[in-house]
This record gives C-alpha cells, structure tokens and sequence, in this order.
C-alpha cells in the first residue's frame, strides 16, 4: 500500500484486519514522514522508535494468525506528554520533570493498548498544560500558533505524523488546537474517562480526549477510551440543533461568521431541525466560576514544587499560579457551587436540543507562537463538564481553518458523532495542511 501515513485510524484499523497492511508498515511510514517535516513542525517532544516498531512487530504476528486485539489493531497514536507512558519519558511539557520515567501507563494508554494501539510518541505541549507554549507550529501556516495545550497531538494529526492522538483539556485544550489546526476533536463529559496516571492541571475540570481526522475516527477512538457504554442517538434529520442567543457572536471575526452562518444555512437545507434557544442566566457566572475553580486548583497541585522552584516556571504559569494562590477557599466553594447550579440550568436547554451549534473558537489561528489563542468559546463546557466536538468546516481568506463547535447533554457523545458527520458530509473539507 503506497503511502500508508495518509491513512486514517479506521481505514488503517481495517487495512490491518484485512491484511492489506501490517502494522510495522504503518508505522515505518509516519517515522520516515516525521523524520522528514516535524523538525519545521515540531509535534513531537520524543517518538518510541523502537518500542512503536517492537509492538508493530508483534501485533503483525497476530494479525497474521487471524487474532485481533480489539478494534484498533495495529494503529500507532501520539500521546500528550501530560498522560503517563510506562517506560517512555514523560515531562508535561516542563524541565522541572525532565527524566521522569513512569513505572506503568496512564489507564487510557493501558485500555487503548488492549484495543490494539501502539504509542508511536509523545507530543509536544505547553508547560504544564498552562498558557507558556510549545515549540510546536500550526501545519496550515508555520507563523502561526497551533493552539495549546494539546498542541503536538493536533499538529501531529494534521500534519498527518500520526492517524490520531490523545490530548486533555481544563479550559480549551482540545477542541481550540483542533480547530486551529484544522482537525476533529472530542472533550468527552466530564469523568467519561478515567483520568488516573494524567498530571493534573485542575482536576474538576481535567478531561481526556480523542483527536484526529474525522469524526468516525473520533468515535472509534472514544469508545476504545472511553468508561461509559455508547448511548443510542437519534436518526440525523430527527436531530434538534441549537443556536444561543448570545455569548459566541460577541467576539467572532468576519471570516468565522461567513463559515457559521453558512454552515446554519446548509443544515437546515439538509432539512436540518434548527432551534434558537436562550443561554441560561447563570451561563457566565458558571464560565467565571470555571475560571477561578482551575486557577485555585492549578495552584494547589504546584503548591510546593512552585515554592521551591518557582525560578524555573513560566512568566505565564507563574502569574497565574500566584492568582490562583491567592484565591480564599470560602469564594472556591463558592465558584464550585456556581458551576453546579450553571451545569444543571444548561443541562436543562439540552432538553430543548440534541446539539447546541457554536463557532469552535472567536477567529482562526493568530499569528505568532508567543501566545495559544483563545479559549472563550470551549470554557464553558469545560466548567460545566458537557461533552463537545469540534469539526472543521471551512477556510478562512488567509487559508487558516475555522470549525464549528457542537456541545450536547452530559453523556451525549453519540448524538455529537451523528451531528458531527452529517456537518462533516455537507462541507467536505479536504485535510490538506501546507506543510505536505
């Protein structure tokens, strides 16, 4: 099979069934297509060169004798260097960890090798999954940044290094990388998938996620994740799509606008159930209350190391690490129980709608890699642990991707995999990022 790295998890998952490839091809091509441009791209913060190519050996052995491992079977994936990897060093993105060898894998990384998966290398990201960025540059134009702070998982993915990869958010770290990078991610809900062997950033409002090139490779790498069972979903033109009645309009520029309004517009000629719905009132006080809940945090996880060491933190994590430390733990609680009583109030809209529809973030990619953009769009459901999916849509006139956002009732991740695909099949967006 020639050109093996193009493939996506699906079809190189079905391939390897098939055997009309082995997984030590697959994995030989992305080592030789990483070798080629991430050193313009840089996604990678190290490649498992030899254990990727170990375990490609062995699971071509069982494909061989007709014995699968699960439904990812052969297919290599990037790690964020924030999930614990056994044996493969593991920095989040920080000299303070540098060395650091963890004696077992993250329980994602252990349920996605039973699947089959191989761990073809750990991305790059920003430090301490904060606001300080990687090296890691957008595959649709190197100027820009590619988002944080799953920043190599997206870029990798798009730069087509690797068919899929995890990353993690607390605020924006999935679904705003994704976007800018022009590539499908999933913040699952919240607790969805077992954050144990993760470094946490604020850990009531950590999660684990998929990204990769489209929706259907989404899914298949959600349910290999994933704790929760696939919940049944509607048939697509039964699907009830929401538009807010503010909030994600304030800040988008004009290019973002022509691609949201012309995706709304295509829905409904698909015969698509669009509903204008009213944000809750207490929708931006739970936003602000996520805001202080993951500084707060963040600060208490580094509280002693910051202490010790704060020479070797980023001026970014430092400045809100020392916010945070300054947070009262009367006015914590109460930002948690704001978040509580935001979550159930939008909990409630999703009985008005299957999928709420926003602009994934205010604008494309800035440029510059000083800073990792936005996270106005994505923070929301972060604090309110709803589940939400990202799905490119179109181009902006400076060739940057633009997505669009659909959030859903906790649990609902089917109903965003079947309202994903049909914004997927309306649109066809082509993934052809630059850097090839």
């Amino acid at each position: 099979m020639s050109e093996p790295w193009k493939l996506g998890a699906s079809e190189a998952a079905r391939a390897i069934a098939s055997r009309k490839l082995t997984p030590a091809a697959l994995v030989d091509a992305l080592l030789t297509r990483s070798e080629r441009i991430d050193s313009d791209v840089k996604a990678w913060v190290r490649l498992a060169r030899e254990s990727a190519l170990r375990e490609a050996a062995a699971l071509g052995a069982e494909a061989d004798a007709g014995q699968l491992r699960g439904p990812l079977h052969g297919v290599p994936l990037a790690i964020k260097d924030i999930l614990y990897t056994e044996g493969i060093e593991t920095n989040v993105g920080s000299r303070l960890l540098a060395g650091f060898l963890p004696a077992e894998d993250a329980a994602v990384v252990r349920r996605l090798r039973a699947a089959g998966a191989i761990v073809l290398g750990k991305a790059a990201m920003t430090e301490f999954a904060a606001m300080d960025p990687a090296p890691t540059r957008n595959p649709w134009n190197l100027a820009h940044t590619p988002g944080g702070s799953s920043s190599g998982s997206a870029a990798a993915v798009a730069a087509f290094l690797a068919p899929g990869a995890l990353g993690t958010q607390t605020a924006g770290s999935i679904i705003r990388p994704a976007s800018y990078c022009g590539v499908v991610g999933l913040k699952p809900t919240y607790g969805a998938v077992d954050r144990s062997g993760v470094f946490p950033c604020a850990w009531s409002m950590d999660h684990v996620g998929p990204i990769a090139r489209s929706v259907e490779d989404v899914a298949l790498l959600y349910r290999g994740m994933a704790d929760a069972p696939p919940s049944a979903s509607p048939p697509e033109k039964d699907l009830r799509i929401g538009i807010a009645d503010r909030y994600f309009g304030e800040r988008i520029d004009a290019d973002t606008r022509r691609a949201f309004e012309a995706m709304v517009d295509a829905l409904k000629a698909a015969g698509a159930r669009i509903v204008n719905v009213t944000l809750p009132k207490t929708f931006e006080a739970g936003v602000d209350a996520g805001i202080v809940t993951m500084y707060s945090e963040m600060a208490a996880v580094h509280r002693e190391r910051f202490a010790a060491q704060r020479k070797h933190y980023g001026w970014k994590l430092a400045c809100l690490l020392e916010a945070g430390g300054e947070v009262r733990a009367a006015d914590y609680l109460r930002a948690q129980q704001v978040r509580r009583i935001a979550a159930a109030q939008l909990s409630e809209l999703f009985s008005q709608v299957d999928c709420l529809l926003t602009p994934s973030t205010p604008a494309p990619a800035p440029k510059g890699l000083g800073a990792t953009g936005d996270w106005t769009h994505n923070l929301p459901f972060s604090s309110s642990g709803h589940p939400a999916l990202t799905v490119p849509v179109a181009l902006s006139g400076a060739g940057l991707p633009i997505g669009v956002q659909l959030a859903a009732r906790h649990g609902g991740e089917e109903r965003l995999f079947r309202c994903g695909a049909w914004v997927e099949r309306l649109v066809h967006f082509v993934h052809r990022a630059p850097c090839h």
